[in-house]
C-alpha cells in the first residue's frame, strides 16, 4: 500500500484526526495494515452515534460545516457496503440529513450520497445477522418510501434507483475481512416486510405534473410488483385505480403507458383479481382505457403499439366480467363491438374508416381477443341490444361456410381456420340469446350446410394448431365438433320454431348419416373428438325428438341401429377417460327421448336384443348408469313384449334379471344405511325403509308445497324404480331367485305400503310438533293407518322368518343327502378293497383258491332249479376243469338252435366263424356244422 493511500485510509477511520503516514508513531492509531488486508478492503466501524449526536446539535456557528464533514467521512467509510448492524444508525443519519434540507440545502448532497450507499450490498458479520437485524432492516428500507415526500427531484430519482438496485444486486467491489454479503433476496424480502410498495404507490399522488419522477416511480413499482406480497400491499393503496386513471397523461417517451400496463398485469396475476376488477370498474378508469385503446387501435402502427393495444384489451376483457362495470355508460362496449365486426359487416362509422387488419400475429391475436370479449358481453343482458345493432350474429356467420379457394383474404389458411373455429365457438355462446337474429340470418341453414361440407369427402387439410383445432389436424372434425356444439346449444333452448325449422330441413336424417360416417371413419388418433361428436349428435337428436312422436318415427330403425352400436361398446373402454362414459349417457338419453313412446321403434329395439344390452350395462354395477337405465326399464315394461325379454336374459353365472334387480336393491340399502339383519330381514317394523340420513334428520314442519324427507327419498335413490320394474314383471313369477332373494323380495313387494305408512307417520309427527290437536275421528284414522303399516311390517318380518327357517331346514336336508352320499362312497370303497384282498388271497394260495371254487360251484348249484320241465334240453353254462373263480363269458354257442333263428345276429361274431360256414347273406340249413377256414371264399369287407 502506498503512503498516500494509507493516509487516506487512516483519515476515513478516525474522523477529525489527520495523520501523516510517514510518521511511524501513528501506526498504532491506524492499526497494523498489511498489503493483503488492504487489498481486501478492511475497515474498522465508525462511531455513528457521534455523528448522530453531532447532527442533532443546534445553535453553533460552525456546526453545519462539521456536520457535513462528518457525514462525508461516514459515506467514504462505507463505500464497499453497509453492515446490517449499522444500518439503523445510517438510516437515522439519512433521516436527519433530509430533515435539514428545507432550511439547509447543503445537506441535499450528503443525503444523496447516503442514498447511493443504499444501493450497495448489505453486509453481515454472522450468519444470524439477517435474522437478528431483520426488524431494523425492514424499518430502514421502509424509510425510503417516506422520503419521497421531500420535494427534491434528485433525491426521488435516487430513491427509485436504489429500489431498482435491490433486484439487480452486484457483488461488493472489495472483499472486507470478517464480512460477507447478505443473500441476494434479503433486501427484497425486507422491502416486503417494511411495506415499501405501499408508500411508493402513495407517493404517486405527489407527482401529478412531474413526468420524470413519475416514470422512475413506475419503474420501481414495476420491479416491486413482481412479488405477491407487494402486490397485495399495492392493492390496499388503491394502486390499480390510481395508475389506470393516469394512463393518458402526456408522455412523449411512451414509457408511462408501458410501465403502467405491466404493473396492472402483475396486480391481476399476483393479487386478488376480484379486488383489482372492483378498483378498475369505475367510469374514470374505463374512460382512460377506452381512450388509450382507441388511439392504439386507430393510430398504432409499430409492433410495440400493437402489443400494448392487445394487453389493454385483455385488461378490459377482465374488467368486463364485472356486471357492475359501466362499460355501456362510457361507450366502450359499443366501440368494441364495432371493432370486432367492421371487417365482416361494412360500417360507415368514421372511427373505422380506412382501417384494415393485416395478417400480422398481433392483429390476429386482436381479432381473437375481440371475439372473446363478445362472449363476456352476452352475460350482461343490457348489452343484447348493442349486439343486435352491431349485427354480431351476421358477422360471425360469415365464418360458418366452406373455405373458398382462390379468394384473396387478409388471413393465412391456418389463421382463417382458427378464426373460423373461434367464431363458431362464440356463436355457441351468443346465439342462444339472440334467437330472432339467428333465425333472421338463416342460422340453421348455414350450420346444416356447413355440416354437410364437414361430412363430405372434399379435400381439405386442417392445420389443427389452435386450442379450438385440437384433434382436427388433417381432417374436418374440429369444424364438425364446434358446429354440433352450436346446434346443440340452439336445440336445447326448446324453442319450437328453431327445432321445427331443423326438422323441416331434414336435420334428423342428416345427423344420423353423419353418425354412421364417423363410425366408418373411426381412427384411434382422433378417438376422443369422434366420441364427442357422436355424443353431441345423440343429444341433439334427443332434443329434437323428445315429446314428438312423428319425429321419433323419422328417427326410426336407422336411429335405433346407431344406438345399439354404441351399447355394444366394450365395457372396459368406459374406464379409458376418452369420453365413452359421456357417449353412453347420451345414448341412454336418446333411448328415453327417441325410442320410448314410439311402438315400432320399441319393437325393433326389442327384436335387436336392446333390453339384453341394457341389462348387461346394469350388470356392470356402475351406479351412475343404474338410475337412468332403471327409468328406461320402467317405461319399456309398459310394452307387453318386454317382460319376456327381461325374463329370458341371463348374466354371469346364469343370473336372472330379477336376481340382478334384487341385488341392486340390497346394495342400495347398504349404502343408504337401512337397518337389516344378517339374513336381510326387517329389524324395525315401524320404520322398515328408514335410511341413516332419515334417522339423523329430525322431522320439521314444512309448508304444504315442500316435499318432506320421506317423499324426497323416493327420487333420491333407485328403490322406487326397482319396485316399479319388478311390479310390472309380476312379483309371483320371477325366475332364478334364491332364498335370500325371496327374503328381500318380501320387502320390495310391500315397498309402496311401507312408504305410504312412512309419510303418514311424518304427518302425524308434524302435527305433534305444531301442537295441533286433530279431531277424534281424524286421530283414530291416523292411529289406525300407522298401526296397519306397523302390522304390515310385522307380517313381512314373520314371512321372512318362515322363509329363513324353511331354507335352514332345506339346507339341513341337503346336508344329510350329501353325508349319505359320502357314506355310500366310503362303503363302496371298503367293499372294493375287501374284494381286492380276496382276489390277492386266491392268487397267492391254492387252498384258498380251491375253497373259493367250491363255494362258487355250490352257489351256482344252489341257484339252479331243482326240477326241470319235461322234454327240456339242459345246457351247461360252465366249463369243466377250469381252475378259475372268475365267471366265464356270458355268451355260449347252442348247436341245437336253428340257424335261421341265430344266423342274423351271430353272422358277424367270432363264434359264428368258428362253428358255421359263411356263404354270404343269411345262414343256410345244413346237416352238420363244420368249421370252415377258407379265407379265399370269405366275403370281402
Amino acid at each position: 500500500m502506498s503512503t498516500a493511500e494509507a493516509a487516506a485510509t487512516a483519515q476515513a477511520r478516525a474522523p477529525g484526526i489527520r495523520i501523516k503516514s510517514s510518521s511511524p508513531r501513528q501506526i498504532p492509531v491506524v492499526g497494523v495494515v498489511t498489503e493483503d488486508e488492504e487489498a481486501q478492503g478492511v475497515s474498522e466501524p465508525m462511531d455513528l452515534n457521534r455523528v448522530i449526536k453531532l447532527l442533532e446539535e443546534t445553535g453553533k456557528d460552525d456546526l453545519e460545516e462539521k456536520q457535513l464533514i462528518s457525514v462525508k467521512k461516514m459515506v467514504q467509510c462505507y463505500q464497499n457496503g453497509l453492515p446490517l448492524r449499522d444500518l439503523a444508525q445510517i438510516f437515522k443519519i439519512l433521516n436527519l440529513c433530509t430533515g435539514k434540507i428545507k432550511k439547509q440545502p447543503h445537506f441535499l448532497e450528503p443525503a444523496y450520497n447516503i442514498l447511493k450507499l443504499c444501493g450497495l450490498p448489505f453486509l453481515k458479520k454472522k450468519v444470524s445477522d439477517e435474522i437478528t437485524y431483520a426488524e431494523d432492516t425492514a424499518n430502514s428500507i421502509a424509510l425510503l418510501g417516506d422520503l419521497m415526500i421531500i420535494p427534491s427531484s434528485e433525491l426521488r430519482i435516487q430513491i427509485c434507483k436504489c429500489i431498482i438496485d435491490f433486484y439487480h444486486a452486484e457483488p461488493p467491489k472489495k472483499h472486507i475481512t470478517g464480512y460477507q454479503q447478505a443473500s441476494s433476496s434479503y433486501k427484497i424480502k425486507m422491502a416486503e416486510v417494511g411495506g415499501l410498495a405501499k408508500t411508493m404507490v402513495q407517493s404517486l399522488a405527489l407527482l401529478e405534473n412531474q413526468l420524470v419522477e413519475k416514470l422512475w416511480v413506475l419503474k420501481a413499482l414495476q420491479h416491486l410488483s413482481a412479488s405477491e406480497v407487494n402486490c397485495t400491499l399495492m392493492v390496499k393503496a388503491q394502486a390499480a385505480s390510481g395508475i389506470c386513471a393516469h394512463l393518458n397523461d402526456p408522455d412523449p417517451s411512451g414509457q408511462l403507458l408501458f410501465r403502467s400496463s405491466e404493473i396492472l398485469w402483475n396486480l391481476l396475476e399476483k393479487s386478488s383479481k376480484e379486488e383489482i376488477i372492483q378498483q378498475l370498474s369505475n367510469l374514470e378508469c374505463l374512460l382512460a382505457l377506452k381512450k388509450v385503446f382507441k388511439n392504439l387501435f386507430t393510430r398504432g402502427l409499430s409492433h410495440y403499439d400493437r402489443q400494448l393495444r392487445n394487453d389493454i384489451l385483455v385488461i378490459t376483457t377482465i374488467i368486463s366480467q364485472n356486471p357492475g362495470a359501466p362499460m355501456i355508460e362510457c361507450g366502450f362496449t359499443r366501440d368494441l363491438i364495432l371493432f370486432a365486426t367492421f371487417n365482416e359487416v361494412k360500417s360507415q362509422n368514421p372511427l373505422v374508416k380506412g382501417l384494415k387488419f393485416s395478417n400480422s400475429y398481433e392483429d390476429f391475436e386482436l381479432k381473437k381477443l375481440l371475439f372473446n370479449i363478445i362472449v363476456t358481453f352476452y352475460k350482461d343482458l343490457s348489452t343484447i341490444q348493442l349486439l343486435i345493432d352491431g349485427k354480431v350474429i351476421l358477422a360471425l356467420f360469415t365464418y360458418v361456410k366452406k373455405p373458398e379457394k382462390h379468394k384473396i383474404v387478409e388471413w393465412s389458411a391456418a389463421q382463417y381456420e382458427e378464426l373460423q373455429l373461434h367464431a363458431i365457438a362464440t356463436l355457441s355462446s351468443v346465439a342462444p340469446f339472440l334467437i330472432d337474429e339467428y333465425m333472421l340470418y338463416q342460422g340453421n341453414a348455414h350450420v346444416l350446410a356447413f355440416l354437410e361440407w364437414c361430412d363430405s369427402e372434399d379435400s381439405f387439410f386442417s392445420h389443427g394448431n389452435s386450442f379450438h383445432g385440437t384433434g382436427g389436424r388433417g381432417n374436418k372434425f374440429a369444424q364438425m365438433r364446434y358446429s354440433l356444439r352450436l346446434l346443440r346449444a340452439m336445440v336445447y333452448l326448446e324453442h319450437e320454431t328453431i327445432n321445427k325449422d331443423l326438422c323441416e330441413k331434414r336435420a334428423i336424417q342428416q345427423l344420423i348419416g353423419i353418425f354412421k360416417n364417423t363410425i366408418s371413419k373411426y381412427n384411434d388418433k382422433e378417438e376422443a373428438i369422434v366420441l364427442e361428436i357422436q355424443s353431441d349428435i345423440l343429444l341433439i337428436l334427443s332434443g329434437l325428438c323428445e315429446h314428438h312422436i312423428p319425429r321419433k318415427e323419422i328417427f326410426g330403425t336407422e336411429g335405433v341401429d346407431i344406438i345399439l352400436h354404441v351399447m355394444k361398446t366394450d365395457p372396459k373402454k368406459l374406464q379409458s377417460g376418452l369420453g365413452y362414459n359421456v357417449l353412453l349417457f347420451s345414448t341412454l338419453d336418446s333411448i328415453w327421448c327417441c325410442i320410448l313412446g314410439c311402438y315400432p321403434s320399441e319393437d325393433y329395439f326389442l327384436e335387436k336384443e336392446g333390453i339384453f344390452l341394457l341389462l348387461d350395462l346394469m350388470a356392470l354395477n356402475q351406479k351412475k348408469f343404474c338410475n337412468l337405465i332403471l327409468g328406461i326399464m320402467v317405461e319399456f315394461c309398459d310394452n307387453p313384449k318386454t317382460a319376456a325379454h327381461v325374463n329370458a336374459w341371463r348374466g354371469t353365472k346364469d343370473q336372472t334379471a330379477a336376481s340382478l334387480l334384487i341385488n341392486l336393491w340390497r346394495k342400495e340399502e347398504k349404502e343408504l344405511g337401512v337397518k337389516r339383519d344378517k339374513h336381510g330381514k326387517i329389524v324395525d317394523t315401524k320404520k322398515p325403509l328408514f335410511t341413516s340420513f332419515q334417522e339423523e334428520q329430525k322431522i320439521t314442519p314444512l309448508p304444504a308445497n315442500c316435499p318432506t324427507i320421506a317423499v324426497m327419498d323416493v327420487a333420491e335413490n333407485i328403490r322406487a324404480k326397482i319396485y316399479a320394474v319388478l311390479g310390472k314383471l309380476d312379483f309371483e313369477n320371477l325366475p332364478g331367485l334364491s332364498a335370500e332373494d325371496f327374503v328381500t323380495l318380501c320387502i320390495i313387494h310391500r315397498y309402496l305400503d311401507f312408504k305410504i305408512g312412512e309419510i303418514w307417520n311424518e304427518i302425524y309427527e308434524e302435527i305433534k310438533l305444531e301442537n295441533l290437536r286433530p279431531v277424534t275421528t281424524d286421530k283414530k284414522i291416523l292411529e289406525s293407518i300407522i298401526t296397519a303399516s306397523e302390522n304390515i311390517g310385522k307380517m313381512v318380518a314373520s314371512l321372512q322368518s318362515e322363509m329363513i327357517e324353511s331354507q335352514a331346514r332345506q339346507d339341513v336336508q341337503n346336508e344329510q343327502k350329501v353325508y349319505t352320499k359320502v357314506q355310500a362312497t366310503h362303503k363302496q370303497r371298503e367293499l372294493a378293497n375287501k374284494s381286492w384282498e380276496n382276489f390277492l388271497a386266491r392268487t397267492s394260495n391254492v387252498k384258498t383258491l380251491k375253497t373259493a371254487k367250491r363255494l362258487q360251484e355250490k352257489g351256482i348249484e344252489s341257484s339252479r332249479y331243482s326240477e326241470h320241465p319235461p322234454n327240456a334240453i339242459f345246457h351247461r353254462t360252465d366249463i369243466k376243469g377250469l381252475n378259475t373263480t372268475v365267471p366265464s363269458g356270458g355268451v355260449v354257442t347252442v348247436e341245437s338252435t336253428p340257424a335261421r333263428l341265430v344266423g342274423g345276429p351271430l353272422a358277424d361274431t367270432d363264434i359264428a366263424l368258428k362253428k358255421l360256414p359263411i356263404r354270404g347273406g343269411a345262414l343256410q340249413r345244413v346237416k352238420a356244422v363244420k368249421t370252415v377256414n377258407e379265407p379265399e371264399k370269405s366275403v370281402p369287407t
